[in-house]
This record gives C-alpha cells, sequence and structure tokens, in this order.
C-alpha cells in the first residue's frame, strides 16, 4: 500500500500505580515509491575520468554520467542536433547511447565522468522510463549544486578514499535525477511517469514492494482506487504495459540482480513468485531470450 500507519502512545504513570488515561495521535505517513524500486535495484557508478579533456572522445556501451565543471564541451549523437554547453552541467545518458565529446583543444574542459549502471541489465524499468539524455545545468537547478560541489572538490584533490566518495556521490546523483524526472513530469510515457500519476503509483508501489505476491488485476486497480476496466487501460497507457506484464517484467529484473550475486535458479524463482524453477526459466528465457543460468556464467 502507499500508506502505513504509524501509532505514537504517551503514557504518564500516576500515584499508587495508576495510569492515566492514554491519549495515542495517528499519524498518516506516505511511502516512499522511490525506497521500494531502489530496494530491489540498486544504482552503482564508477568514476574513471577526472580532469581537463583536451581531445575528442567518444563514449559507448554503458551508461554514462558526466559532471561539466567549466570550459566549452559540444556533444554529438548520431543523427541529432549537436548541444553545446558553456556552464557547469549535469549530462546523463542512461542507457548506453554513443555520444561523442568535442573540446576546445588550448583550454579543454574540466570533467568528471563515471560509467553507471541502474541495475537489472537491459531490462531495468528505470532505465527505460527515463529519457535517452537528462541535461541538468546547475545555475537552473541549484539544489543539485551542493552534491556537485562535494563531486568537483573531491575529483579534483588528492584525499584518501577518493575513488569510493566519487562513486558514492555519483550513485546519490542518480537517485536526484530520478527523483527530478518524477518530480517534474519529464516523461510521458514508462514506469516512471506512472510514479508521478496520484493513482498509479499506489498500484505501482504495491507491486515493488511485493513483487513475488500474486497480484490479480482486480486486486491492483484496488490498491489505485479505480474500477478495473479503468485501471487497466490507464496503466497500459502511462507505463507503455498491461499492468500484469509489466509484473512479469519487475520481477525478472529484480531475478536478474539476484542471478548476478549467485543465487541458485530455484532460490531466485521462489524470491520473484513462481512456484518450481522450471516455470521461473520459462518466463525468464521468453522475457530475456536466454535461459537464467547464462546470468551468472561467463558471455
Amino acid at each position: 500500500m502507499s500508506e502505513f500507519l504509524v501509532l505514537i502512545a504517551r503514557h504518564s504513570y500516576m500515584q499508587h500505580s495508576r495510569y492515566s488515561s492514554v491519549p495515542i495521535t495517528l499519524l498518516i505517513v506516505p511511502m516512499d515509491p522511490l525506497a521500494a524500486l531502489f530496494t530491489h535495484v540498486t544504482p552503482t557508478a564508477q568514476t574513471f575520468f577526472t580532469g581537463t579533456l583536451c581531445q575528442a572522445l567518444q563514449f559507448t556501451g554503458v551508461g554514462h554520467l558526466h559532471m561539466l565543471k567549466a570550459g566549452e564541451l559540444r556533444v554529438s549523437r548520431s543523427g541529432e542536433a549537436d548541444l553545446e554547453f558553456l556552464e557547469p552541467t549535469l549530462l546523463f545518458f542512461p542507457r548506453g547511447r554513443t555520444h561523442d565529446f568535442a573540446v576546445d583543444s588550448r583550454r579543454g574542459a574540466d570533467l568528471v565522468c563515471a560509467t553507471v549502471e541502474l541495475g537489472g541489465a537491459e531490462g531495468n524499468p528505470i532505465a527505460l522510463g527515463l529519457p535517452e539524455c537528462v541535461v541538468l545545468p546547475l545555475a537552473e537547478h541549484p539544489a543539485l549544486r551542493p552534491v556537485c560541489d562535494l563531486l568537483v572538490g573531491e575529483a579534483f584533490a588528492e584525499g584518501g578514499g577518493r575513488q569510493t566518495a566519487l562513486d558514492r556521490l555519483f550513485e546519490y546523483l542518480l537517485i536526484l535525477i530520478v527523483r527530478h524526472v518524477i518530480e517534474c513530469g519529464v516523461v510521458s510515457t514508462g514506469v516512471l511517469a506512472g510514479l508521478a500519476d496520484p493513482r498509479l503509483v499506489k498500484a505501482l508501489t504495491a507491486i515493488h514492494e511485493a513483487p513475488k505476491k500474486p497480484w490479480k488485476l482486480e486486486e491492483l486497480a484496488e490498491v489505485a482506487g479505480m474500477s478495473r476496466s479503468r485501471f487497466a487501460e490507464h496503466f497500459r497507457k502511462l507505463v507503455g504495459r498491461p499492468p500484469i506484464e509489466y509484473l512479469t517484467v519487475w520481477r525478472i529484473t529484480i531475478a536478474r540482480q539476484l542471478l548476478g550475486k549467485g543465487k541458485p535458479v530455484k532460490t531466485v524463482a521462489a524470491q520473484v513468485g513462481y512456484d518450481s524453477a522450471a516455470a521461473f526459466s520459462r518466463v525468464f528465457s521468453r522475457v530475456t531470450g536466454h535461459p537464467p543460468r547464462d546470468i551468472s556464467q561467463p558471455q
């Protein structure tokens, strides 16, 4: 459910071991939909460049998060108009889109760059729900500046634990970016658009919190406070796939994570709601194109 109840009771002890009346304050605390997501799918980052870039460079294959500190930077992508940046800016490419950097060779551009993984490989609904490229000039997003200042401070210093500090700061920025996309309605379809919807967020959070539960369409519609038909239509239109299909994809996303950590197929099957390893393997192979045992084996 999207809410849980917290009961706070205050007791006063009277003379002769008698209690006074016990007033109870009932608080409604909203559940955090991102917490449910990131409990199962953890974003990670690995910093690979800090300094002044003085030549053209191409990035491909994985997600990237770049912090431009200073200098002039031109970003090009196949089939798209070039982007030019002259001020501190965050650039996020969540799905490994190939992009090229060009700089003034005399001045260069001061950059901090990391590869990123949002968890669950290419089937991750978070990655699929994000725009192809997220551009966040710090002048327009002052809430990001304190973290970016810390990032730049670590990047251009030689303090102990520098690599770990940079990686953790980039991971924090990933969460802030996902939060920004949801709160600002940057995307119109996908799971992040669904999380921005006051009705669908309840059903999506329920799925994310309890992926092994054998959800039925009627139950999810009830959680969302909608009729079965209206819920199914609205969910498919906004999220991009039917509710039960989304549940399946979410289960497989979690399964990828667990299999990648070396968990046995039978154990993973039970953790994501399948009665047998055989049933899980059939669904996994249908969704991903290969059997689950391949995940833990070198490609």
